[in-house]
């Protein structure tokens, strides 16, 4: 049986016309990168010589007044604040890296996107991931590890209620900022609000929605993180300087200084032909009083329920 002759082609095809067609490349995408909301929300306040000194009360010291009725002539209480002696000082971390180019590889293949740009952005991306993450579980200065021991609560049943929130609030209590946990925690938590019927209403910031709880928004940040056993912790901060809340440290004016605190610098180039940029990322947190944060604990994630 004779096979049937394929028809002879009539136009260009595709495949042989790419060969003269251009592709549109995009810059190297990373999936890492996240939107490190807690560096955003962080009030960040320069120090000077990369030294930060926490004073506080003296633990103790009591302050007398008085609220003297009408007509009376009573003597007036005399006191004074005691400081004190021992200050906590705060040191600036350092993130860095050295990023390494050859300079024949930014020198022939720059084109459509530099080379050197792009291997510098993607490197500033990933400090800057490091650095969200300091700002959690750094043993010196971290989120986690500075909570005041009274300011550590527990879930009442496992995941995360509106009651639970609520206990959170009390501790922080004075012109709470924001709730920060990981996005599958407050997942759970709206679903234990989609049980009780009582959805949580959402709130535009920084151009991306928010759930809020009392009218306090719900921060995600995937460097909270969830234990084997599928527990995480929720945290509630207070920000800023003024309200004695948490605050971000930075060294301003930096040599080769991008954003704040960070810096970028040329160090040369090798007898190899490697073209070498120093990446240093300066940073530091303060909690200055016990009730800026509490955290909630043994935040179960992973229950879910059955609707009628």
């Amino acid at each position: 049986m004779t096979e049937p002759l394929t028809p002879a082609p009539r136009a260009l095809s595709d495949v042989a016309a790419r060969q003269l067609a251009n592709a549109t490349k995009t810059v190297p995408q990373l999936a890492a990168i996240t939107p490190r909301w807690l560096p955003r929300f962080l009030p960040w306040v320069p120090v000077e010589a990369g030294i930060y000194r926490l004073n506080r009360v003296r633990e103790g010291s009591s302050i007398e007044v008085t609220c003297g009725e009408r007509g009376s002539e009573r003597t007036l209480p005399e006191t004074w604040v005691d400081y004190d002696p021992n200050p906590r000082e705060y040191f600036l971390s350092t993130v860095t890296t050295v990023l390494d180019i050859h300079t024949r590889v930014s020198d022939l293949y720059s084109t459509p996107h530099d080379q050197i740009s792009q291997q510098l952005r993607l490197t500033i991306e990933i400090v800057k991931e490091r650095q969200e993450s300091e700002l959690l579980h750094n043993k010196d200065y971290g989120l986690l590890t500075n909570v005041d021991p009274a300011q550590v609560l527990k879930t009442r049943s496992g995941p995360p209620t509106p009651d639970d929130l609520d206990e959170l609030i009390t501790h922080v209590w004075k012109e709470p900022a924001f709730f920060l946990a990981h996005p599958r925690t407050i997942a759970a938590f709206g679903r234990e609000c989609t049980r009780r019927g009582i959805p949580p209403p959402t709130v535009t910031l920084h151009g991306s929605p928010f759930l809020t709880w009392r009218g306090i928004p719900l921060v995600p940040s995937d460097k909270v993180t969830i234990d084997a056993a599928g527990r995480s912790q929720i945290l509630l901060l207070r920000v800023g300087d003024a309200r004695q809340g948490v605050i971000g440290l930075y060294q301003p004016g930096l040599p080769g200084e991008q954003s704040p605190g960070l810096s970028v610098r040329f160090m040369g180039i090798g007898r190899e032909a490697i073209a070498s940029y120093l990446i240093s990322l300066y940073c530091s947190l303060v909690v200055p009083v016990p009730d800026a944060l509490a955290v909630l604990t043994d935040v179960e994630v992973g229950r879910y329920h059955e609707y009628r």
